[in-house]
């Protein structure tokens, strides 16, 4: 008994060590890749969105005025409230004083009219409204100042930490403040959560009250695979530029903050975009909650349990190097019932010649609770012996 079960113990190691690990006999050399190109821009970031990680920074964490990059955020609270149900698209907005008073780009929109939330939001995300963004503020939250609060609640709980928001709009204030960095962070959040809501960003022009305007992203012109993000501009910002591409499987995020012109920031932006398609790649090597394997349990109502990942698990990579990852398993030996539902026994490593590049927890997708009288007292004998 004890031997068959360690010989299927090790036989199970051995085929999962296997299955795991995926390289050629062939190993290739590593690739080269060259510098990042040198934007003329403050800050820069250029982010890979399935596997979260910064291919190109400079002065990523510079507090800088967002200027209308504001609005990623005021868009992604509004979209938060509307998948919560707290409003509607159909709700009509009565427009405030305040919202029709409000400086800058502008939607047009009238005082003691009522617009609808549908309206508004394409309002902010294509025209860039500062009167948008405030009725849209008002709507949520009551008061500009409320819906900030709400802002910087979302952004603490992004992981936004040198962000600091007071208004819905971008209009300069010294405590309003986020970096390039933040901002990629938020923008991979807003185009994961609310997919069908970003959408809006890649419309090129909206008609309202009798004005047609056009988006001010003018990659969106030049660059098929460019659907978004936003322009911003003030004297104290520059002309910035967030903008996301997706060619084939692989979505890449730009931040550029503070350059010369709106030619300046567009150009900085496909350099970056560029840089990134062509010299790297990313995959998705393993798919959430779905089993890799199966591990023996001691004194379980099963004498195996389910394990996988919580999360995807994706990697970016130069081009050309697919064939030297290599995927390894480290499993706790010792696995006793109960076992719940989420808990650890170990990870997962994937490694690029030789390198790890990233690494994950191996959790549990099921539940196994304790076996019977004769299971358990059999099970703890054999693990003495062992």
């Amino acid at each position: 008994m004890l031997m068959s079960r360690e010989i299927a113990r090790y036989s199970k190691g051995i085929v999962l060590l296997a299955w795991l690990t995926f390289i050629t006999a062939v190993v290739h050399a590593e690739a080269i890749v060259p510098s990042p190109p040198s934007l003329a821009a403050k800050s820069y970031v250029l982010m890979d969105f399935a596997s979260r990680r910064f291919i190109v920074e400079h002065n990523p964490n510079l507090r800088s005025d967002p200027a209308s990059l504001t609005k990623i955020m005021t868009a992604y609270v509004v979209f938060n409230e509307l998948k919560n149900g707290n409003i509607r698209l159909d709700d009509k907005v009565h427009i405030s004083e305040k919202a029709w008073r409000m400086e800058g780009s502008r939607m047009f929109v009238e005082v003691d009219k009522e617009v609808p939330v549908a309206d508004l939001i394409k309002g902010m995300v294509i025209q860039s409204g500062n009167d948008a963004s405030v009725a849209l503020a008002e709507h949520v939250a009551g008061s500009e100042e409320a819906f900030a609060s709400l802002m910087n609640k979302h952004a603490r709980r992004l992981g936004m930490n040198d962000t600091h928001f007071v208004n819905a709009t971008g209009l300069p204030d010294k405590e309003h403040y986020t970096t390039a960095h933040d901002l990629a962070l938020l923008t991979r959040a807003l185009i994961e959560e609310f997919p069908d809501h970003y959408k809006l960003n890649s419309q090129k022009k909206f008609h309202y009250n009798g004005i047609t305007q056009y988006n001010r992203n003018k990659l969106l012109w030049r660059d098929p695979a460019v659907d978004g993000v936003k322009t911003g501009h003030t004297e104290a910002a520059g002309y910035c530029l967030v903008a996301s591409a997706k060619r084939d499987d692989m979505r890449l995020i730009s931040v550029v903050m503070n350059t010369a012109s709106e030619k300046a920031r567009a150009a900085e932006s496909q350099k970056l975009l560029r840089y990134g398609f062509r010299f790297f790649s990313s995959h998705r090597l393993y798919a959430a909650n779905e089993p890799l394997t199966r591990l023996p349990v001691w004194k379980g109502e099963s004498a195996e349990v389910a394990v996988g990942l919580e999360q995807p698990l994706h990697v970016l990579i130069p081009r050309g190097q697919y064939d030297n990852l290599k995927a390894t398993m480290n499993v706790d030996e010792t696995i006793v019932a109960p076992v719940e539902k989420g808990r650890e026994f170990g990870t997962v490593s994937v490694t690029l010649n030789g390198k790890q590049i990233a690494q994950q927890p191996l959790i549990s997708l099921e539940s196994v609770a304790e076996g019977g009288l004769f299971t358990r007292l059999r099970d703890s004998v054999l693990l003495l012996v062992r």
